[in-house]
């Protein structure tokens, strides 16, 4: 009786025990498999990175540097005609009506 129970306990402990194992097994399995999934994504976002920083440094096309150019002169010359407006000493700047005018112009000297 005590014998068989003594057996009955062993084989419950071995079996216990093999669970465990694969377990574990199974485990590291998993861990050594997401290890390699970041290493991809963690190579995929570097170089992802790099390429981002070749861009960044490229110089803009000529095309951006005009429109930016005649952006900012616009605004230079507009600037005396509004300033007075927006701060309440002058009224509404009549010459910058014929908007129209302005566009045209710089769409030709945007096209030259």
């Amino acid at each position: 009786m005590i014998v068989s129970q003594r057996l009955m306990l062993l084989q419950q402990m071995e079996s216990k025990f093999g669970e465990q194992n694969k377990e574990k097994t199974s485990q590291i399995q998993a861990a050594e498999t997401a290890f390699k999934r970041n290493l991809s994504l963690l190579k995929d976002i570097e170089a992802a990175e790099k390429s981002l920083q070749t861009r960044i440094h490229l110089p803009p096309p000529p095309e951006l540097v005009s429109l930016e150019t005649l952006y900012w002169a616009s605004v230079e010359e507009y600037i005396p005609k509004w300033e007075q407006f927006l701060l309440g000493r002058a009224p509404y700047p009549i010459g910058v009506e014929n908007q129209n005018e302005a566009e045209n112009t710089i769409q030709n000297k945007a096209q030259q």
